[in-house]
């Protein structure tokens, strides 16, 4: 059997609530488990307001838009991250500035965020990389002192936190993913939340086609957008924030095991987790010393072994998608973090179904690739 990169825990508890929901959150009932969905998120995360979405790039889209951010405005993003987190900064017109990362927590640096602003700035997307979390004092810092709106990017860690505060409760609004690789997954999804109420307001217009909430009549203020979970979507995510804890040991567990597993071997950086910081590890993750060659043929190997990875996000800024962006000039020529350790990156196998065996295996098989690597 293959050993997954990522994928979910199902108990029986998410079965009995999608069940439920098939058979009876219709008619006057419809709506029910996306309400008890959106009250518990927002009471777990200690925030006054939760929006259910189908994705998190939904969630971003949304926030821009609720911040007035557009056409000649600039918005800050770590260089290295999922293009979701970039692109509904061009769905609204602004332009993506692309910043540094730290060689530690492989997240946003503040000073390289500060490097970049402009007078043209209006927000920053700050990105909770593989469950770990910046330096979000310094973050909230820098963008208190340039009248820069935070854009939480906490789509891979759920439960993370920085100094106890929970991964996606920093700034004006935080954003979270679902899918079925993330450690809570309604399948596909995503969460907004906000402690602004002007800002839940004007989302809830935005993401149903430009009516106000409780409108029967079709009476549209404006053109805008189909953004909404269903029912179906909504029992399973509560069932998985009921067991959230339990998940978010697991990916803790699992991590140990490869820490534990790993320790002995040099030239081999694995997640870090500051004194600040509680890190979900939503991906297991080693960043090699270049003496193993390239990422993409350990990765091959691996594969050949029924182990399934994947790269570390190559800098978005030298991506296809934004050749000519005149922004990727710039970042190419500065960011010497992102570019390292791009190039040298693996996501192992993080699923919440490995167990100590199928770990031991991961990393047994990759020691063999590395040692085979450096012979060559």
């Amino acid at each position: 059997m293959r050993i997954p990169v990522a994928g979910p825990w199902i108990t029986e508890k998410e079965i009995a609530y999608v069940t439920e929901a098939a058979s009876t959150a219709w008619y006057s009932k419809a709506g029910t488990f996306t309400a008890r969905f959106e009250s518990s998120f927002s009471e777990y995360l200690g925030v006054n307001h939760a929006v259910s979405l189908p994705s998190c790039t939904s969630a971003l889209h949304l926030s821009l838009l609720a911040l007035g951010v557009g056409p000649g405005d600039e918005v800050i993003v770590p260089d290295v991250t999922w293009i979701a987190s970039s692109a509904p900064i061009s769905y609204v017109g602004a332009t993506p500035v692309f910043a540094d990362i730290d060689p530690l927590s492989w997240c946003l640096a503040a000073d390289c965020f500060e490097a970049c602003i402009t007078e043209r700035t209006k927000a920053v997307i700050p990105v909770d990389l593989y469950g770990n979390m910046p330096d979000m004092d310094a973050i909230t810092a820098v963008a208190r002192a340039h009248n820069v709106a935070v854009i939480e990017d906490a789509a891979e860690a759920i439960g993370s936190r920085f100094k106890g505060k929970l991964a996606g409760s920093f700034g004006e609004i935080g954003a979270f993913s679902f899918h079925g690789s993330k450690t809570l997954t309604t399948g596909e999804g995503g969460m907004l939340v906000t402690n602004d109420s002007a800002i839940y307001a004007r989302v809830l217009v935005l993401r149903d086609h430009g009516r106000r909430p409780g409108d029967t009549m079709f009476m549209n203020g404006e053109v805008a957008f189909k953004y909404k979970m269903s029912d179906l979507q909504a029992a399973l995510g509560l069932a998985q924030l009921e067991r959230i804890d339990e998940l978010v040991s697991r990916k803790r567990k699992i991590f140990s095991w490869y820490a534990e597993e790993l320790a002995d071997v040099d030239g081999l950086q694995l997640n870090y987790q500051s004194s600040d910081t509680f890190n979900t590890y939503w991906m297991v993750t080693v960043v090699l010393d270049p003496s193993y060659g390239s990422k993409e043929r350990i990765i091959r190997a691996l594969r050949e072994r029924s182990i399934d990875c994947r790269p570390f996000f190559s800098p978005l800024s030298s991506l296809p998608a934004y050749a000519g962006h005149p922004e990727s000039a710039r970042a190419r020529e500065r960011n010497r973090v992102s570019y390292e350790l791009g190039s040298q990156g693996v996501n192992l196998p993080s699923a919440l179904n490995l167990d100590r065996e199928a770990v031991h295996f991961v990393c047994e098989q990759l020691r063999n690739v590395l040692d085979g690597q450096r012979t060559q």
